[in-house]
């Protein structure tokens, strides 16, 4: 057991434990300390793997909670940004497109925190419009949550509304992201080996999680949603 192994368990396992309780993060937790233990290309492929994987298992217990038009909505969205996220990973340099989704992420979270959130949003073009940033940011970064998570805060959806259109939006978004890496060549041997050497840890942070999400109400869960947000912002603004 090397020291890099256990912190990389340490952060794919704190990463997975934030996925199962909110229903999103493993990117957001995961990308703000992976990079420092290998490349942000590698970290993003695999934390992608994981959230492919973690969706369907969260989705099932919520399932009836599902909104299928808000997720329709949304995946039109993402089937536009998607592609263009990957050719930002796979080409550019991802550490500006990070800083930018920081300082959109502290603003937003100081708009809710401010009373000026946007509630009540209407017309099927802001679904659109936040399935195709969705898009960008799981492609280019691993971050494809946070747009979905705050135009559903908008919408008013409960959490377990929001976990489940949150986790079928996710498990769709997440695969078209993978067969976009795979497309570009960055599903290497190397990422597959990778996401076997971290797997215990990243299941049982899952499990984790999802036993903490049954004892949350909806007040806390907000709180707890947008601090992760905020926290998350903060890192890649200063760190991207």
């Amino acid at each position: 057991m090397t020291f890099t192994w256990l912190a990389g368990a340490c952060i794919v396992g704190a990463a997975s434990l934030v996925q199962g309780l909110a229903g999103f993060g493993i990117g957001l937790v995961a990308m703000a300390f992976l990079p420092f233990l290998m490349p942000p290309a590698t970290a993003v492929v695999l934390m992608t793997i994981y959230a492919t994987a973690f969706t369907a298992a969260i989705f099932l217990p919520v399932r009836r909670d599902l909104q299928p038009r808000a997720v329709v909505d949304l995946l039109g969205g993402t089937l536009i940004g998607a592609p263009i996220g990957v050719w930002v990973l796979s080409t550019l340099p991802a550490g500006g497109l990070k800083r930018l989704i920081g300082f959109v992420l502290v603003g937003i979270v100081l708009l809710e925190w401010l009373g000026r959130y946007p509630e009540g949003l209407s017309g099927r073009g802001w679904g659109v419009g936040a399935g195709v940033v969705a898009g960008l940011l799981g492609g280019a970064v691993g971050t494809p949550g946070p747009p979905v998570i705050l135009y559903g805060t908008a919408r008013g959806w409960g959490p377990r509304t929001m976990k489940a259109n949150l986790q079928a939006f996710l498990v769709a978004n997440q695969g078209i992201i993978l067969l976009g890496y795979w497309w570009a060549g960055l599903l290497t041997p190397d990422i597959w080996r990778l996401a076997g050497a971290f797997a215990v840890p990243a299941v049982a942070g899952l499990v984790i999680g999802m036993a903490l999400f049954t004892r949350i109400d909806r007040v806390r869960f907000r709180r707890i949603v947008f601090g992760l947000l905020f926290m998350s912002g903060l890192v890649l603004l200063v760190g991207g």
